[in-house]
């Protein structure tokens, strides 16, 4: 009897805590019946909001559905302009579930289906407002009236999806990686071109100038040089006058100090040795004396 007791009380257990049911802030339940949803009188679905609910054990079950605020941020798409180049366009929309009851009908519940029917109808409402401008309108200050006429074409979403759009958003514009890449090789010959002129005028310029130095330093030393052999004439002239001078005074005593000058240097070494008669007259003054001793 006591283990009787114990299974009834168990399985009451089991049944009440199967009964009951949390939906967290945050989040809507929807309820099925043998798989079928469950609806009120009117023939609506039945939502639940967030808190604690119940139902019938082992014949209802619950699903519940994400309420917060949702992103959508996939690849970026090629789109054409009016010219008819491509772009390639990232961007981002911030959705959220708004009626859940034809949330769930569209979609079955599923978010990746509603990323996929909601990208498909921003997708939609990019392409027009891109197709419509060139690229330097796109690009110049158009972007914040692309992106408010994309938000407006996502408004039906609301009544086809029970989805409401918040916010689309535009974070790049770039060109295709093939025309990108034949730009950027176009851009960069340009600029080596460029580069190249550049430093054929600055050789140009280092020639000019190092020619101009050269030339000035020519003239500099020639100058330089001219200078010096006029300080170095009018040395010249000023020591032959001295010596004109002095000679001119005592012509013996001049020629003695010359011979004393000259015996000096010939005899400053002992290794010196010189070939030279006795009769020479570099020993005039030396003779002269030794005859007077």
């Amino acid at each position: 009897m006591k283990n009787f007791t114990i299974a009834i009380v168990t399985i009451l257990f089991v049944l009440v805590v199967s009964s009951v049911f949390v939906v967290f802030e945050g989040q809507r339940g929807i309820v099925f019946q043998f798989s079928k949803i469950k609806r009120d009188d009117a023939g609506q679905m039945i939502v639940f909001e967030p808190g604690l609910h119940f139902k019938i054990p082992l014949i209802e079950s619950v699903r519940k559905i994400d309420a917060r605020i949702q992103t959508l941020d996939e690849a970026p798409d090629r789109f054409v302009t009016s010219e008819k180049k491509d772009l390639m366009v990232d961007s981002y929309t911030k959705w959220r579930i708004v009626d859940f009851s034809t949330y769930f009908l569209r979609t079955s519940g599923s978010i990746e289906n509603a990323k996929a029917l909601l990208k498909q109808k921003i997708n939609n409402g990019l392409r027009t407002e891109f197709g419509s401008r060139t690229i330097k309108e796109i690009v110049s200050g158009d972007r914040d009236e692309i992106m408010s006429k994309a938000l407006d074409s996502a408004a039906s979403s609301r009544e086809d999806l029970g989805i409401d759009v918040i916010d689309v958003r535009v974070k790049a514009i770039n060109l295709p990686q093939e025309v990108s890449n034949s730009i950027y090789d176009r851009m960069r010959a340009e600029r080596t071109a460029v580069a190249k002129e550049h430093r054929s005028q600055g050789q140009e310029q280092s020639e000019i100038i190092r020619a101009t130095i050269d030339a000035k330093v020519t003239v500099m030393l020639a100058t330089a040089q001219k200078q010096a052999f006029e300080i170095r004439g009018e040395g010249d002239a000023l020591a032959a006058k001295v010596y004109a001078d002095a000679y001119s005074k005592d012509a013996e005593f001049f020629n003695f100090v010359r011979s004393l000058e000259a015996y000096e240097k010939s005899f400053s070494s002992k290794n010196d040795i010189m070939v030279v008669k006795p009769d020479s007259d570099f020993f005039h003054y030396l003779k002269d004396s030794t005859k007077n001793k």
